[in-house]
């Protein structure tokens, strides 16, 4: 080797290059930290609302919705359907009869069927003893609300409609006679009712207390459907 003389500063000199280079080095270091956390913060915020909004639906997706307030109010209840036509069983106290009106609800027009004796009080007394000629469409009353005191209305549709209104028809045109303890008006009703499917009282009733049971046996319902074979 050649002989070189390396000269090395002295302890107290290089000591202080040590500091001074430290420091430098911790400016430096301090300034690029800065610049990185700095870059990095604005990357963080440009990037943030994406990614927030991205993790926010993700959250909405898969987080249940928070439960609703109970509440003690009860669902609406809808009326059952009811059939454009009706027979509707009713009671009169001009002299006590019961009778029915049919029809369609949607026209004025009414129809009257009932069994009572032809004529004026002397074939009603008569009636209590014998078959008297009888008549089957409205008497005196029947069409006045005045004097109704019991009424009892069932609703059909049209094909059952037809088939009930054909049968009080028939029922009028095949009952030409009035006894007061067989062949009566509420016995009359009866035979509709039964007709109908609706379970009918003992016919040795009032009028009006027919009627009444008449709701009442049948639970007061609304509506009547005939089975698809009766006709």
């Amino acid at each position: 080797m050649l002989g070189v003389t390396r000269k090395y500063p002295s302890l107290p000199r290089l000591a202080g290059l040590t500091v001074l280079a430290a420091s430098v080095s911790l400016a430096v270091g301090s300034s690029s930290a800065q610049q990185l956390t700095a870059r990095f913060d604005d990357q963080q915020q440009d990037a943030f609302p994406k990614s927030a909004a991205k993790h926010a639906e993700s959250m909405a997706a898969v987080t249940p919705s928070a439960p609703r307030a109970r509440s003690d109010a009860k669902p609406i209840q809808r009326a059952a359907s009811r059939g454009p036509y009706y027979v509707d069983f009713r009671a009169a106290a001009s002299y006590g009869h019961a009778f029915v009106w049919y029809g369609k609800t949607s026209e004025k027009e009414i129809e009257v069927a009932g069994l009572a004796p032809a004529g004026d009080m002397l074939p009603y007394m008569l009636g209590h003893i014998i078959f008297v000629p009888s008549e089957t469409g409205a008497s005196y009353g029947d069409l006045d609300e005045q004097y109704l005191t019991a009424s009892y209305r069932v609703y059909l549709n049209e094909a059952d409609a037809k088939k009930v209104f054909a049968y009080i028809k028939h029922l009028q045109e095949t009952s030409p006679l009035w006894n007061a303890a067989t062949m009566n008006c509420t016995a009359f009703l009866g035979r509709i009712a039964t007709f109908m499917g609706l379970k009918a009282p003992f016919h040795l009733l009032l009028p009006e207390e027919y009627v009444n049971q008449l709701r009442e046996m049948n639970g007061g319902r609304k509506t009547v459907q005939l089975d698809p074979d009766q006709g």
